[in-house]
């Protein structure tokens, strides 16, 4: 961690969710800090952009041996200021690494298009150019997994990156900036800014940084959004979500149960991805779901993120387990049936830490807060409806569209969810369809500001710019002016 002697800095403490204790901090940039570091990163451009794709992938390629040499170390750091199990942590280091290994690719990504004679001696040819340099802001959830959803293919397409990471837990971004450099990355390549709301407004507001990208909540995103487009660049803001899960009459009601639970109380639902409102189709359906849930929610192994054995571990902050509670509150004051109640819950040992046990909402309307808002915690709720198409309007009339999944043995109707709902990802007996690294990641709605995806082939488009190029090499005498509009006759 970068260290500062000013008396006067505002510093920010980093937790172990699983004791309560701070276990260090961190001093927060200011615009002055994030002005020298991006005049830094804008310098580096000059040179870094003239590098050849092949030479900066290889300095990706051994980036990439440095992470698989070092996955466990790198979920071990996400796991202490995080909180996660340590498998859940390995498994979002894994991801991470399958982006750096598209991003090894990108030399072929980068090639542009060729048509040749599209007139009489004229040619004409496409490629692609990095915007200079480029911003990410990252979420808590994914202290890992999301700033390489960013910077591995913003670096090797030819841009500078400037990565501002979540302040609560910073370490594993980094570690991964003492990777790059031991690499070989050229400093000021990639750089990175602790902090708070003034790091990001710094960020917002700074005419060098061409494009920003975002992950986190949609009141931000939108903000995010609009403050950057109003300063002239380009952002992709990703949201929030309210992952829908239908269970139709046919599914496999345990495999559905199993999907489920791993959907919702994995990393202690704080996932953009999670499911987090199961849609049963009829009451047999809900009965029989609520049952099967019931016993394996109050089963679940819940304790610090190093307990080998454990299924879920501790949410991220004190101020974050009172929010989640908060909704629990809300849910019952609003008429849902609390069946699992996990507020009770204590750990032996971790009295102190942010830990709260999974929970479950059956009879959830729509009109209610816990099912309209995202309360990204280990909280269930149950929609009952009578049929498919009451389970897609529910969805579809939702203002977010992140990801949604159908359980169903039945090809048609599975075949037109696909086509019917409304969101970016969707799972077809898959409970959390995140795409793989060389497809592209991102929702509908009010869960994306912007037009364009994040990571694999719309992630290469996010971080260059298009140039068409026409060219003429004419022979003999000139033959005049020619005042028409240019055309093929």
């Amino acid at each position: 961690m970068q260290k500062t002697e000013d008396t006067n800095a505002r510093f920010g403490d980093v937790y172990n969710p699983a004791t309560g204790e701070v276990i260090t901090r961190i001093p927060f940039s200011t615009t002055d800090d994030v002005n020298k570091i991006v005049e830094k990163a804008k310098n580096a451009f000059e040179s870094w952009s003239e590098v050849t794709p092949i030479k900066r992938a290889r300095i990706m390629f051994r980036f990439l041996e440095l992470l698989n040499k070092n996955t466990e170390k790198l979920a071990e750091i996400v796991t202490r200021e995080h909180g996660k199990v340590a498998i859940d942590a390995q498994g979002e280091v894994q991801r991470g690494i399958e982006i750096v290994e598209y991003a090894t690719s990108i030399p072929t990504a980068l090639k542009g298009e060729y048509s040749d004679s599209v007139g009489t001696g004229v040619d004409s040819y496409s490629l692609r150019q990095p915007l200079g340099v480029v911003a990410g802001i990252t979420p808590f959830n994914f202290p890992a997994m999301v700033p390489m959803w960013m910077f591995p293919i913003a670096l090797t397409c030819g841009n500078t990156f400037v990565l501002k990471p979540s302040e609560r837990d910073p370490s594993a971004s980094a570690f991964l900036a003492e990777l790059l450099k031991e690499a070989g990355l050229p400093d000021g390549v990639f750089n990175i800014v602790q902090g708070d709301k003034e790091a990001v407004d710094a960020i917002l507001h700074h005419p060098d940084i061409q494009a920003v990208s975002f992950v986190g909540s949609t009141p931000i995103a939108e903000y995010i959004y609009k403050t950057g487009t109003d300063n002239g660049k380009r952002v992709q803001a990703l949201g929030g979500a309210k992952n829908h899960m239908i269970v139709m009459p046919d599914a496999d009601i345990a495999q559905a149960t199993d999907a489920l639970m791993g959907a919702a109380y994995g990393s202690a639902g704080e996932r953009c991805m999670a499911i987090s409102v199961a849609v049963a189709v009829g009451d047999q359906v809900g009965d029989a779901l609520v049952k099967k849930l019931s016993g394996q929610i109050k089963s679940l192994k819940i304790g610090p993120g190093t307990n080998k054995s454990a299924d879920m571990g501790p949410l991220i902050t004190k101020q974050h387990h009172e929010k989640v509670t908060g909704y629990i509150k809300t849910g019952i004051d609003e008429g849902a049936m609390l069946v699992v109640d996990g507020r009770t819950l204590v750990v032996k040992g971790h009295e102190k830490g942010f830990f709260l046990g999974g929970c479950l909402f059956d009879h959830v309307k729509k009109n209610m807060r816990i099912y309209k808002e995202e309360i990204f915690g280990p909280v269930l709720c149950v929609v009952r409806v009578k049929d498919y198409a009451e389970a897609v309007k529910l969805i579809n009339d939702h203002e977010f569209g992140n990801g949604a999944a159908i359980f169903t043995n039945h090809g048609g109707v599975a075949r037109s969810f696909m086509r019917d709902v409304k969101a970016g990802m969707v799972g077809i007996n898959v409970p959390i369809p995140v795409p793989v690294a060389f497809n592209s990641f991102g929702g509908w709605k009010r869960s994306l500001f912007g037009d364009v995806h994040m990571h694999g082939p719309e992630g290469v488009r996010f971080f260059t710019k298009l140039k068409t190029v026409t060219s003429r090499w004419p022979e003999g005498q000139a033959q005049g002016a020619d005042y028409h509009f240019p055309q093929n006759k």
